[in-house]
């Protein structure tokens, strides 16, 4: 198996391309810690992972508090004893003209998406560089390569994700920690129906497509570095096209 012996601390596991992520690695040999706000979804995902025949926590944890996310991931060192992959998924869109959108909606979704990167990065990286090695993969997100319409605060925070991304590459190479990014365009999911209702999802991928390219990364060379993962629909036009 591709991750035999690993241990991940995933977030917004408790549905979509979370829960695609957690169980691709978990049929990869990896132990999954699941996180995310709603208890009966991440219980639901852990006990997928188990029934793959690997560990499984799951956490309870609002990304974008601080205290939150190091009680989690003290939960989950404590459980596993080591995390060696971390994945930033959880997610918040809100999706409207800047005109419409009221502070509240700007600050949470800059909350979830960036500082909730921030949270969990800053909390796992203690263990990751006392054992001399790690990798971060932040899902981002399409809206973080262009601009799209009535999108200014997703679009904001997803910018603000893959900026953090490149920095952290360079900032912690140094320690043996690899950083990456995927950015999927439209993945049919909760988040996505909610935020856009109307919109036809026929053709738009799903979680597992994005899961694919995660459990890429997650057993990447350490000899090889990819900063971003572009994943977009196959009928889409290429960005820059």
């Amino acid at each position: 198996m591709l991750l035999e012996g690993k241990c991940a601390f995933v977030t917004g596991a408790g549905r979509g391309i979370g829960k695609g992520i957690a169980l691709a690695f978990a049929r990869q040999g990896c132990d999954v810690a699941v996180a995310a706000r709603t208890e009966a979804e991440i219980k639901h995902t852990a006990g997928e992972v188990v029934s793959l025949g690997r560990r499984a926590v799951a956490l309870r944890c609002d990304v974008a508090d601080a205290a939150d996310v190091r009680k989690a991931i003290d939960e989950a060192l404590g459980a596993f004893g080591k995390i060696d992959i971390l994945v930033n998924n959880a997610g918040y869109a809100c999706f409207k003209p800047f005109m419409e959108l009221d502070a509240s909606e700007w600050r949470r979704t800059l909350d979830v998406n960036l500082t909730g990167a921030f949270n969990c990065i800053k909390a796992v990286l203690p263990s990751m560089i006392a054992r001399g090695g790690g990798r971060i993969i932040n899902i981002s997100s399409v809206a973080g390569l262009r601009p799209i319409i009535n999108q200014s605060a997703y679009c904001a925070s997803k910018f603000g994700l893959n900026g953090l991304t490149y920095v952290l590459a360079m900032e912690l190479r140094h320690y043996g920690i690899a950083v990456h990014s995927i950015c999927p365009g439209g993945v049919d999911t909760q988040l996505s129906r909610e935020a856009m209702p109307g919109r036809d999802k026929t053709h738009w991928l799903t979680p597992e497509d994005v899961a694919h390219a995660a459990l890429y990364l997650a057993t990447l060379s350490p000899r090889a570095a990819t900063d971003e993962i572009l994943i977009r629909r196959f009928d889409s036009v290429p960005i820059g096209g």
